[in-house]
């Protein structure tokens, strides 16, 4: 996990409504905006930097080269009781799912499982954010992304898939949802971007040069080169799955298809996403929750040392109590990408109720 300079302490609140307004002067519409500024202060809030306000820049690229339409209405299709299609018409995929719930909800309370299959949408985040939900009303949840092309199949020399991410959540009896959210590469796409800002190598077979020789670089990796899939051959396979699931199977563009043309600067790829959300009762499994706990048990006691998710959730409640780490020059830069200098946007709207921002304590 890449760690973070704190100058100040930042509420959520105060950090969603800062991320709100950037949202809002770049195009898009309130909807979307309440949508995406959540996603990026959860993000920042959770110990995620890598997509949190890390990516408000590339977002707000994205709407300003015209990439992306930041007011689009998806289109909500019931192709069966339990089959969803949502054609986002190029904008984000978070709205495109939010636009669904309704149509989840039913699928999952008629049938006890849903597919929602979404195209022509961005997905600039992790994916935590979107299955979580479902595991906190009892659901399991699935999700597979695909995305730009910076990832070589195993043994090749190419970029032909996205990081293609996987996530799942699942509720726990008597604690917090088990989540998991990993790219199929050996690294996230953001992580590597990290590294470079700070100059640091990555770790031997992360990556490979332009020219498809192994490479540590960051900055080559990003520049022509691609990162490697994760367990060599069936880490490949992996992403191979997540291609078919979130690009072909749901009518999206694969992400080598990604073609930004004259949007210079736009970092948004557009692309699918696939999410099946089941209700573990419908398996006759009433006491689903308390296996999955009995199994979390089990990982605890073999030597594993935390569960997955348990980073996120420690940080979401430090953040609680704190308020979210901020550098100084971070909080400047999203001050000014919403046209808002020298003062505190939430100090001039009590009704807001922020936690006050304060210097880092030694």
């Amino acid at each position: 996990m890449t760690t973070r300079q704190a100058d100040f302490h930042i509420s959520f609140d105060e950090l969603r409504f800062l991320l709100r307004d950037i949202f809002l002067k770049n195009g898009t519409s309130s909807i979307v905006a309440d949508i995406l500024s959540a996603n990026c202060a959860g993000c920042e809030r959770d110990g995620a930097i890598s997509h949190g306000i890390f990516r408000v820049p590339g977002y707000v690229a994205s709407l300003v080269t015209g990439w992306v339409d930041g007011k689009t209405e998806p289109d909500v299709d019931l192709a069966s009781p339990s089959f969803i299609r949502i054609d986002a018409h190029n904008g984000f995929a978070q709205p495109a799912l939010a636009a669904g719930a309704e149509a989840i909800k039913a699928a999952v309370e008629g049938t006890g499982i849903a597919i929602v299959a979404i195209r022509n949408s961005h997905h600039f985040s992790a994916l935590w954010p979107d299955v979580e939900p479902f595991a906190r009303e009892g659901l399991f949840a699935l999700s597979f992304v695909n995305g730009l092309a910076n990832v070589v199949p195993h043994g090749g020399h190419s970029r032909v898939y996205g990081t293609n991410p996987i996530a799942f959540a699942t509720p726990v009896a008597g604690g917090e949802p088990l989540v998991v959210d990993q790219a199929t590469s050996v690294l996230a796409n953001g992580e590597v971007r990290l590294h470079a800002l700070a100059n640091t190598p990555l770790p031997p077979g992360t990556g490979v040069d332009s020219a498809g020789r192994p490479s540590t670089d960051p900055h080559t990796i990003l520049a022509g080169g691609a990162l490697n899939t994760f367990g060599g051959y069936k880490g490949s396979s992996i992403a191979l799955m997540v291609e078919l699931m979130a690009g072909a199977l749901t009518g999206g563009q694969l992400s080598f298809e990604n073609d930004f043309g004259d949007h210079v600067g736009a970092q948004t790829p557009k692309a699918g996403q696939l999410l099946l959300v089941i209700d573990p009762a419908r398996g006759g499994n009433a006491g689903y929750a308390g296996r999955v706990s009995h199994l979390c048990s089990r990982l605890i006691d073999a030597g594993q040392d935390r569960l997955p998710g348990q980073r996120r959730y420690a940080n979401r409640l430090k953040a609680e109590r704190l308020g979210i780490p901020i550098s100084e020059g971070n909080l400047v830069q999203l001050k000014t990408l919403a046209c808002l200098t020298g003062r505190f946007l939430l100090n001039e709207t009590p009704d807001r109720n922020p936690l006050p921002m304060s210097p880092e304590t030694p």
